[in-house]
């Protein structure tokens, strides 16, 4: 049966002439979707008996199930969602002084490979659809009681490698018919597939980019992203400066710190030179360490250090305040929890 989720509202339209009704019945189900938040058909209450029926028979309400909520200190709240397959993802709530922000995932599992991420080692099931994407803002949204303000691509998966249906949720997200937050405050994170950066250039969401870089070398982002074999620094630089000229929005590069590797002057002076004259921000990140895992954060005082000279470089860099560090912080801590507790009850 098919999410009724997973429709954009002139998708939706389509789907109610092909079932014999009007197409400005879409509308009204959009409202009750995405406005009234409704669990079930039958609570569309301005929709004829007959056509509920329709809806009951053609699609299904994606209502994910919460198999288990933790909550930091510092009010981060980090769900691990049933999405009604037996698999799970995890979803990311975070509080700023501008309002609610959440960390969403693009696929069950992640082909990427980073060394660094804990969704590493978790074997790729599957992309999301786009109504199961939408579907982790729902649920935050109606478990809290709150409306969230920003929502940021960064969660289990490679958004870009699930290109179509990561596009499809933000037109949903950003409809004023449907969940009416602004492409601005939408965020797609990406380890750096180049032809889907130079696609997504020419889609016309003026949403914010940004690049997981974590090194200036290609030798050393090898290392630590496979991807970079594929797609090497130069190339990758190269795609952003033409997304750029043609968006004439700025890129945030992440770039995650580690002890001993990546956070050093010359790292730095490497990376200024890289960046130097383009329209960008450099988001530095106290890497989060993971079980097995071969990277350890960097000293405090070398993340300042890396932060200053950026700065006096003319490149615009801040520190990424650390959230959810007590509740298992990293990309996939909590689902590659879970699935060790089955295997083990198994």
């Amino acid at each position: 049966m098919k999410n009724i989720k997973d429709y954009t509202i002139e998708e939706l339209k389509q789907e109610m002439i092909q079932i014999g009704e009007k197409p400005f019945r879409a509308e009204q189900i959009y409202s009750w979707l995405y406005k009234e938040k409704v669990k079930d058909f039958n609570e569309m209450t301005n929709l004829s008996l007959e056509l509920r029926e329709k809806l009951k028979e053609n699609y299904n309400i994606c209502n994910f199930k919460i198999i288990k909520k933790q909550e930091s200190k510092d009010g981060t709240k980090k769900y691990l969602f049933d999405v009604l397959d037996s698999n799970a993802i995890e979803t990311v709530l975070m509080s700023y002084h501008h309002g609610y922000s959440l960390c969403v995932s693009s696929q069950i599992g992640c082909k990427m490979g980073c060394k660094f991420c804990a969704s590493t080692g978790i074997n790729f099931i599957r992309n999301l659809s786009s109504g199961e994407i939408v579907e982790q803002l729902i649920a935050v949204e109606q478990d809290e009681n709150i409306k969230i303000s920003n929502i940021v691509f960064m969660g289990i998966g490679e958004p870009l490698d699930n290109y179509e249906n990561v596009i499809k949720a933000i037109r949903i997200i950003n409809n004023p018919k449907g969940l009416n937050i602004g492409a601005r405050h939408i965020s797609i994170s990406t380890s750096g597939l180049v032809p889907k950066i130079d696609k997504l250039a020419n889609e016309n969401i003026p949403c914010t980019l940004s690049i997981s870089l974590h090194a200036t070398t290609n030798e050393k982002r090898s290392s630590m992203m496979p991807i970079n074999n594929t797609y090497p620094i130069e190339e990758l630089i190269n795609s952003c400066k033409e997304y750029i000229k043609k968006t004439n929005r700025r890129i945030s590069f992440e770039y995650a710190l580690a002890k001993d590797s990546n956070d050093n002057l010359e790292d730095a002076k490497r990376l200024a030179k890289l960046l130097k004259g383009m329209l960008c921000h450099v988001n530095l990140i106290p890497i989060n360490p993971i079980e097995k895992g071969i990277y350890t954060k960097s000293t405090n005082e070398n993340i300042i250090k890396f932060r200053d000279y950026l700065n006096e470089k003319g490149i615009v860099a801040t520190i990424r305040r650390e959230l959810g560090s007590d509740i298992d912080a990293a990309c996939g801590q909590l689902r590659r929890k879970n699935l060790d507790r089955r295997k083990k009850c198994c």
